[in-house]
C-alpha cells in the first residue's frame, strides 16, 4: 500500500513502516549496483556498516555545545588536526560542517568579514572561475559579495590572465579548484595564489572534492601539483570528508591557514536573554552522528585504507576515459587524470546519448557548455566498467545509425542551453523546483 502524506490518527508498526520506505525506494537510483555516477561514494558494505553504527551511537546528540558533549568536541578536533596535517597546515585551523556548500559559505563569509574589518571594504567582491561550485554564487547571493565571473582557458582551467584582468580594490578573495567538478582539472593553484598574495587577497581553495583523494594519488606516484597550504597565498581550503574521504553525510572540513582567521567564520551573540550564544558555522543543531562517522571512518581506514581505495578508483577511472575514447565519435573534455571527468561528441547528441544509457540503468550528468556526460568513479564501479562501456559503444552505434533514442531529458538540457537569457533559464528551473517539491 502506498505510504499517504497525512499524519494518521494511529501510528504504525516499525515493520511497517520500515516496509513502505523501501517500497517509495523502488525507483531511486542503484548505486550500490555502480549504476550511479554522482552523488554516493559507496567504497563497501564494511565501510557502510561502521559508519552506520558510529552515526546511530551518537544520533541523539547536538554538536553545539561542546561542553555538554566533549566526546564530540574531541571528534571534531582530531578530524580537524588530520585535515591540517594531511594538507601541510602546520598553523591551520577549522571547523567540521555539514558538507562542501556550507564549507565554500563559510569561507566566503570570512573573506567579507576580514576584508570589512582588516580592509575596510564595504563592497565586496570574489573573483571566480566559470567552473567554481554553484555554491560560491549562493555565497555571493546569501552575503551580498559580488560575483566577478572570469572564462576558462582552452585547457578548461581557470585562467590566469583573467584572473588578473578581473581584480579590482574590492575583490576579498580569490578562488580555484583541486579539482573542478565538471571536468576534474586541477586549476593553476600556485599562480593563482600568488596573484592574490600579491593584491593581498585572500585566496580559497576548493578541495571539496579531491582533497581526500589528492595526497594518496601522490603518494601512489600520480603526477598532483601542489594545491593546499604548502602553496604560499592559500589562505583556506575545503575538503568533503563525505566525498572521497567515505564518511556519512554529511561532513566536510574548511580550514584556515591560521587561527585569527578563522575567528571571523564564528558567530556570537551576548545579549540573549536565554544565555550566551556562539556557533562556529552556519548551523545551530549540528548533529553528532555525522561529526562521530567522520571521526570513525578516519580511524577505521587509516593511511593504508585510503591509499587502496585511492589506487582503485584512479584505475577504475583511467579504465574508463581509454574506453570511452576509443568510441568513435566521443572525445574527453580537457585532460582529465583523476577520478572526475566528462567526455562530449562532435558527432553525436550527448543529451540524447544520455537518455539511451539511462533507459539501461546508467545515472549520468549532463552538463553544459560545452554538452557533455560526466562520471564521477568510485569504488563501487571497479566491478562494472566492462558492463558500461559495452553498454556505452552499443547506445553510440544506435544513434550513430539514426535510431531514436527514448525519450528523457535531451529536450531540456539542449532548449536550456540555448536559451540566450540566462535569467529566463533560471526561472524556467524555479518553475521545476516547484513542480518536484510540490
Amino acid at each position: 500500500m502506498p505510504a499517504s502524506p497525512r499524519l494518521a490518527p494511529q501510528g504504525m508498526s516499525h515493520q511497517d513502516v520500515l516496509d513502505q520506505m523501501r517500497e517509495l525506494r523502488a525507483d531511486d537510483s542503484r548505486w550500490k549496483e555502480g549504476k550511479t555516477w554522482s552523488l554516493v561514494y559507496h567504497a563497501g558494505d564494511d565501510i557502510r556498516r561502521l559508519l552506520a553504527d558510529a552515526y546511530t551511537e551518537f544520533m541523539s546528540e547536538n554538536g553545539l555545545s561542546p561542553l555538554a558533549f566533549p566526546s564530540l568536541a574531541r571528534f571534531e578536533s582530531e578530524v580537524v588536526a588530520t585535515g591540517a596535517e594531511l594538507f601541510h597546515g602546520d598553523t591551520a585551523a577549522g571547523t567540521l560542517t555539514s558538507g562542501g556548500t556550507e564549507s565554500i559559505l563559510m569561507a566566503v563569509k570570512t573573506a567579507r568579514d576580514f576584508a570589512r574589518e582588516e580592509r575596510g571594504i564595504m563592497a565586496p567582491e570574489m573573483v571566480l572561475p566559470a567552473s567554481v561550485h554553484p555554491a560560491f554564487q549562493k555565497a555571493a547571493h546569501y552575503f551580498g559579495v559580488k560575483p566577478v565571473n572570469v572564462p576558462l582557458g582552452p585547457d578548461f582551467r581557470a585562467d590566469v590572465a583573467a584572473t588578473r584582468a578581473a581584480l579590482t580594490a574590492n575583490t576579498v578573495l580569490v578562488v580555484g579548484s583541486a579539482p573542478a567538478y565538471p571536468h576534474g582539472l586541477v586549476d593553476p593553484i600556485a599562480e593563482l595564489a600568488a596573484l592574490a598574495q600579491e593584491h593581498g587577497v585572500l585566496f580559497h581553495v576548493d578541495a571539496c572534492l579531491g582533497g581526500f583523494l589528492l595526497p594518496f594519488a601522490r603518494k601512489l606516484g600520480h603526477d598532483v601539483p601542489d594545491f593546499d597550504f604548502a602553496v604560499p597565498g592559500v589562505t583556506s581550503l575545503s575538503a568533503d570528508l563525505h566525498k572521497y574521504g567515505y564518511a556519512a553525510k554529511g561532513a566536510s572540513l574548511v580550514l584556515y591557514r591560521t587561527p585569527e582567521l578563522r575567528r571571523y567564520q564564528f558567530f556570537t551573540y551576548a545579549d540573549w536573554c536565554g544565555g550566551i550564544y556562539a556557533s562556529p558555522s552556519m548551523a545551530g543543531t549540528r548533529p553528532g552522528g555525522a561529526i562521530a562517522a567522520a571521526w570513525a571512518i578516519l580511524k577505521y581506514l587509516g593511511e593504508e585504507g585510503y591509499l587502496r581505495l585511492a589506487g582503485t578508483v584512479l584505475d577504475t577511472a583511467r579504465a574508463l576515459r581509454e574506453g570511452i575514447t576509443a568510441i568513435p565519435g566521443l572525445k574527453l573534455v580537457g585532460e582529465p587524470r583523476l577520478s572526475v571527468f566528462a567526455f562530449a561528441s562532435d558527432a553525436l547528441d550527448v543529451y540524447a546519448l544520455g537518455d539511451a544509457m539511462e533507459a539501461r540503468g546508467w545515472k549520468l550528468d549532463r552538463q553544459m557548455g560545452p554538452p557533455a556526460l560526466h562520471l564521477m568513479v568510485t569504488p563501487a564501479h571497479e566491478k562494472v566498467v566492462e558492463p558500461f562501456l559495452a553498454d556505452l559503444r552499443e547506445c553510440s552505434a544506435s544513434l550513430e545509425r539514426g535510431e531514436p533514442a527514448p525519450e528523457g531529458s535531451a529536450a531540456m538540457y539542449g532548449m536550456l542551453g540555448a536559451i540566450p537569457d540566462r535569467r529566463e533559464a533560471a526561472d524556467f528551473i524555479r518553475q521545476f523546483m516547484d513542480s518536484i517539491y510540490g
